[in-house]
């Protein structure tokens, strides 16, 4: 997915005042723009790889232009996002997320939405070709194993896990490669075509909650590889259960700032004394993208 590409995307949930800024700044920051962040009450901001700036001078955003926002997110259907909703993000076209913060509203079923929407956070997704390049030599220097990708926020997790699938499922690897895609941001998939790029042997399973993706990846699928993001749930460590005694690798990520709080998260820690990962892959925070702070192998009896 390309800046230009994300861009076209992006401003069609804007303001009309923000669109031309907004182009200007996909045209000068291309790949490097993380964020655009729209609060009631504030200018709207970008967050770049570096820092950041404000996208219309001192011009505060007002309710009325959130709610819009909103709308046009919804395609003007907040209930047949309620799912979405209920998980505080939308996805959009081409893997974007957009984060929601307002006041939630639960109804007598149980469904949530929001109402006076405060901020909305668009994530723009990223394709940076070769990034895990030196990273994925030291992951998989003897053989393709297991792997967790660990890091705080925006450190690079997702775009290195779809570097990583790639080159898996690509010359001169070949290995048979399933992506289990719950927030359509990996392959950003749009009526069975991949937006972002995958390799000649990558299947995806685009909006399967994780769990499920997996266990119907080793049912019909039959992979060597399975690679998803953002890994910790109960039913997501029973069905890794299911995976390593099928003898799958499965490559994954989590949020985290160091190794002690993954062991600290007891799902996570479940997964890792699994034995289904042989390794974690710790990526730095901060401006850093893609910057691998260290390799460590997994202790299954840590505590």
């Amino acid at each position: 997915m390309n800046s230009e590409r994300n861009c076209e995307i992006v401003i069609r949930y804007l303001p009309d005042y923000l669109k031309g800024s907004v182009r200007d700044l996909f045209g000068k920051y291309g790949n490097y723009v993380n964020e655009i962040r729209l609060r009631v009450g504030r200018p709207a901001v970008a967050m770049l790889s570096d820092g950041h700036c404000l996208i219309e001078g001192e011009k505060c955003l007002t309710s009325d232009d959130l709610r819009g926002c909103f709308e046009t997110i919804c395609d003007y259907s907040v209930y047949s996002h309620q799912e979405e909703l209920s998980s505080g993000f939308i996805t959009l076209p081409g893997g974007n997320r957009v984060g929601i913060c307002g006041t939630a509203c639960v109804d007598k079923s149980g469904n949530r939405t929001v109402r006076y929407i405060s901020s909305l956070n668009i994530r723009i997704a990223g394709e940076f070709p070769g990034c895990s390049d030196g990273i994925f030599e030291k992951l998989f220097e003897d053989t393709i194993t297991g792997i967790l990708i660990a890091g705080p926020p925006c450190s690079g997790k997702t775009t290195l896990i779809k570097d990583i699938a790639l080159k898996l499922s690509s010359a001169p690897y070949y290995q048979k490669t399933v992506l289990v895609d719950e927030r359509l941001e990996l392959a950003a998939m749009s009526r069975g075509q991949p937006c972002n790029t995958v390799g000649t042997f990558c299947d995806v399973l685009s909006g399967y909650p994780k769990g499920e993706g997996i266990l119907n990846a080793v049912r019909t699928l039959s992979p060597d590889v399975i690679i998803c993001d953002e890994i910790g749930g109960g039913n997501e460590a029973k069905a890794v259960g299911e995976v390593i005694n099928a003898g799958i690798v499965i490559i994954a990520s989590a949020h985290a700032c160091n190794v002690i709080e993954l062991y600290r998260r007891t799902p996570v820690k479940n997964l890792l004394k699994s034995g289904a990962f042989k390794k974690i892959a710790l990526l730095r925070g901060g401006s850093a993208r893609c910057e691998l702070e260290g390799v460590y192998e997994v202790d299954v009896n840590g505590s």
